[in-house]
């Protein structure tokens, strides 16, 4: 014979003050656990959909970036013949020959200087990336000083909207479109062509060599050739594997930054569930003893303080969920520690965030439950009933 799941819900209503008290806690707790998860995850999910599996990107071997990467046009004139590369509708090959190189500019808000990814792009730029759409304004023409932003760059950047200009390279330049590139890092660069921004910037190399493959599968036969071969000192990845890459370091320092912050505030939401759980042990030292008379065993009792510890936990989970959830309406930049570079992204509520936390916040609750409920289970009889 045991006691049913309603006895211990039912106790926690009787004791609503108490319960809100504590569970408000662990929800808090949760809340920071999941807000710390939801941004790794936004900013993995951002820079993992810049890429796409189909296309190539081709950087100096032992960059980790195109910011540190060189690749020389006898180099790139190699790659343009690589026979894998998808063809156009134009019948031109789909790659094109990058150069990324990053400037300071000041915000909108703050005036306070933050460094900006510039891109040079070829023509076949924007066909290699369809989720980048042109939404204010038309393309830089080829020889002028002209560039398009990043939807991110015009709304947080000064200088950065259509019509504006902004100094650099030692020449003005103008901005004559607005480009929206979902929820992908491209949203956080501002383009042009790639001939005048090296002549702005004195570059005789280009970062990056970027192309379609006609077959996805031919990647590997791509690479061993790129590997190969003595005139090239360059590596092939997939770009969104290159993308996932220029996350790792971030996110692994935000996982690091939550988990010593959960730890740190955890004791405390123990604590208090502990207080709390010891305090209705003592209430109920008469209700105890009247049980254990009634013939149930230690160890219904155990269950039914522990079941009472997890509801606990399993409230304060499911309040701090609900108040991590509005975090994904809020966008926010930080600094790519991979780029040294400003990215803008969403905090990610997933499936797997969520069960985290209501795991997370069951184990708070079990740890803090206990210690007394095996106080309840070895109270003697006798002197339970005497408070009766």
């Amino acid at each position: 014979m045991g006691l049913p799941i309603s006895y211990s819900f039912r106790n926690l209503w009787t004791r609503r003050l108490t319960t809100v008290l504590t569970a408000s806690g662990m929800a808090l707790v949760v809340f920071v656990f999941a807000a710390i998860l939801m941004l790794a995850e936004g900013l993995r999910k951002t820079l993992v959909e810049t890429g796409s599996y189909d296309n190539v990107v081709v950087i100096r071997r032992g960059s980790t970036s195109e910011v540190m990467s060189g690749v020389t046009r006898l180099q790139a004139s190699i790659i343009e013949t690589q026979p894998e590369a998808a063809i156009g509708e134009d019948g031109q090959t789909l790659l094109a020959k990058e150069m990324v190189v990053l400037i300071a500019l000041p915000k909108r808000e703050t005036n306070a200087l933050s460094n900006v990814v510039i891109r040079g792009i070829g023509a076949s730029s924007l066909a290699l990336r369809p989720q980048v759409k042109l939404t204010e304004g038309r393309m830089p023409k080829p020889g002028l000083s002209e560039i398009i932003a990043g939807r991110s760059i015009a709304e947080r950047f000064k200088g950065g909207g259509i019509g504006e200009t902004l100094r650099f390279g030692m020449r003005e330049w103008r901005v004559v479109g607005i480009f929206d590139a979902g929820k992908t890092g491209f949203n956080s660069e501002i383009w042009g062509d790639a001939d005048q921004l090296m002549q702005a910037f004195r570059r005789t190399v280009y970062s990056s060599v970027i192309f379609k493959l006609r077959d996805p599968s031919q990647f590997e036969t791509v690479k061993q050739r790129i590997d190969s071969d003595p005139r090239l000192t360059l590596d092939a990845k997939r770009e969104n594997r290159y993308y996932a890459e220029q996350s790792e370091r971030m996110a692994r320092f935000l996982r690091i930054l939550g988990t010593a912050l959960t730890i740190i505030f955890s004791l405390g939401a123990v604590i208090g569930a502990m207080i709390t759980m010891y305090s209705a042990v003592a209430t109920r030292t008469g209700e105890i003893g009247t049980m254990r008379a009634l013939g149930f065993k230690k160890v219904n009792i155990l269950g039914a303080f522990i079941v009472e510890a997890l509801f606990l936990g399993l409230i304060g989970g499911c309040f701090g969920l609900f108040l991590a959830s509005f975090l994904q309406l809020f966008t926010i930049s930080t600094l790519n520690f991979q780029t040294f570079s400003e990215l803008a992204f969403s905090f990610t509520l997933t499936p797997g965030i969520v069960w985290k936390g209501l795991g997370f916040s069951l184990v708070m609750g079990f740890v803090g439950g206990v210690l007394p409920a095996v106080r309840a289970s070895r109270m003697n009889i006798v002197e339970s009933l005497r408070a009766v």
